[in-house]
């Protein structure tokens, strides 16, 4: 019996909601640890459980509803991951990958990714928010290992501006604008869900890395292949350093201290989400 593919998997699954979707979502966000609340501005609200979208995997970390949100943004019609898929969940890369896909097919071209990381930087802060400038896969895995959709994206797809530059420069304005000060850095994607040694911090810091963190760069590989515009937003919520200082954590604090740093992601959106380009751009 051959593997369903890709695209007939989210035609599958996006079969099983577009009675409920309404129009066509010009963007789509994805709601790291902690960060959930900013689902709270949509207008206008469908919010629709993983549990009831066709062959959708179903999230189950701390600080996520799992749930599909969409509805109106900041002016932009939104589909919203408020809730996201972690491979220590033991999810597949492809089961990542498929929701991403779905997002893509109710029409989204601009995916934004917010997560929850450790500043590997020793001069970033609890509290700071990142713009990703580029990222480190260090899980050894990718969305795309396995037979390519071809009706996705290609076959070898290229990485070398994952995280536009448009995008990046729209971010560091709206900051401006927001009276938000912004880092900006290389995220570092694990697999987890164990936090790091204080060696393995030091490695990434070594590799490259400023902040590190559980999720994003599955999403941000599939986002790329088939062709979205990618915006990354870190919440820097502990120190991770792995120096001699080096105090444990608890993902209790984590995400605690995401939810303070969403208070200033939500500012950044708001001015980011009118300048976005359009569908048609």
């Amino acid at each position: 019996m051959m593997a369903e593919s890709q695209s007939a998997r989210v035609e599958r699954a996006h079969a099983s909601i577009k009675a409920r979707v309404g129009a066509p979502c010009e963007v789509a966000l994805v709601l790291g640890s902690g960060l959930g609340q900013l689902a709270d501005a949509v207008q206008d609200a469908t919010m629709i459980p993983y549990q009831e979208i066709e062959g959708f995997p179903v999230s189950t970390a701390p600080g996520h509803k799992g749930q599909l949100v969409i509805g109106d943004l900041f002016g932009r019609r939104t589909a919203i991951m408020q809730g996201r898929l972690h491979l220590y969940e033991g999810w597949k890369p492809r089961d990542i990958g498929a929701a991403v896909y779905l997002l893509k097919r109710l029409g989204a071209r601009t995916f934004v990714v917010t997560n929850a990381s450790g500043g590997l930087n020793p001069e970033f802060a609890a509290g700071d928010v990142m713009l990703i400038e580029d990222h480190l896969n260090f899980t050894g895995m990718s969305p795309l290992i396995g037979a390519n959709d071809d009706s996705i994206g290609l076959r070898f797809p290229d990485q070398s501006r994952l995280y536009g530059p448009e995008l990046r420069q729209i971010a560091v304005e709206a900051a401006a604008v927001a009276g938000v000060a912004i880092r900006r850095g290389i995220y570092c994607g694990l697999n987890g869900p164990e936090l790091e040694t204080s060696a393995e911090r030091r490695f990434f810091r070594a590799a490259g890395g400023d902040a590190v963190g559980m999720s994003t760069v599955m999403e941000v590989i599939a986002a790329n292949h088939a062709g979205m515009k990618v915006l990354g937003l870190s919440a820097v919520c502990n120190a991770a350093t792995g120096g001699p200082d080096q105090q444990p954590d608890t993902i209790e604090a984590v995400v605690a201290m995401a939810a303070v740093c969403g208070v200033k992601i939500e500012a950044i959106l708001k001015h980011v989400f009118p300048k976005l380009p359009k569908a048609s751009a």
